[in-house]
């Protein structure tokens, strides 16, 4: 019995090391090898998804050639583990804050880095769009700064948010069904749940990449 809904995402556990974090790398174990000889079809899969991703990724940003193999990598990592954490008994390590942060912050500080180190002028000239009156342009430094600065946070809260969501709903279905005379009307919802939880997990690695190659954008 749970003494908090929030329990299910603690990854603590009664020994010293948290085997929790292990499923942010049971992913590797179905990652297709490319040391056979002859490709099977999950390679051949991952292959094409892969070009579609860097095709897609290269639309958006075509003037660095390989920060797309980062963001294409990203997604599959964060799309990996996301439905890692459909399964039952696996903790889900992108519903953690640290995990999201963790992957937010240091991209977002070496593109920071890069471009006020390299492009140091256009990046003044993001802060002030054009076409803003003088009057405004203090305030305009100001909003855009800060803008700039909540990118890291807003990117891992809005990944861990959406995962939290549905894992909360389903927790919570799952512990009054048996409880309820309605059972197969909850196990309906549940399987529902679960083919939106499905599409939420690729969608926010999705998502999540493509914000992060929208901000380099600006910066290379």
């Amino acid at each position: 019995m749970m003494t908090n809904l929030f329990s299910t995402f603690d990854p603590a556990t009664s020994i010293k090391i948290s085997l929790n974090w292990i499923s942010s790398i049971l992913c590797l174990l179905i990652t297709p090898l490319y040391f056979w000889k002859m490709s099977n079809r999950i390679e051949s899969m991952f292959k094409s998804i892969m070009m579609k991703l860097h095709m897609e990724f290269k639309t958006l940003n075509n003037k660095s050639k390989g920060l797309t193999l980062m963001t294409t990598s990203l997604m599959i990592m964060i799309m990996m583990n996301n439905m890692m954490g459909l399964l039952p008994y696996i903790f889900t390590s992108s519903s953690h804050l640290m995990y999201s942060l963790t992957l937010a912050l240091p991209m977002w500080i070496s593109l920071m880095m890069f471009g006020w180190i390299n492009n140091t002028n256009h990046m003044f000239s993001h802060l002030i769009p054009k076409g803003t009156p003088p009057i405004l342009m203090p305030f305009m430094v100001m909003i855009e700064t800060i803008s700039n600065l909540i990118r890291p946070g807003s990117l891992a809260v809005r990944l861990t948010a959406n995962m939290i969501a549905g894992h909360l709903m389903m927790t919570l279905l799952g512990n009054n069904m048996m409880e309820s005379n309605m059972k197969i009307m909850i196990l309906t919802i549940q399987m529902m749940l679960m083919m939106f939880e499905m599409a939420v997990a690729l969608i926010q690695s999705y998502v999540f990449s493509v914000l992060m190659t929208l901000y380099s954008s600006e910066i290379l």
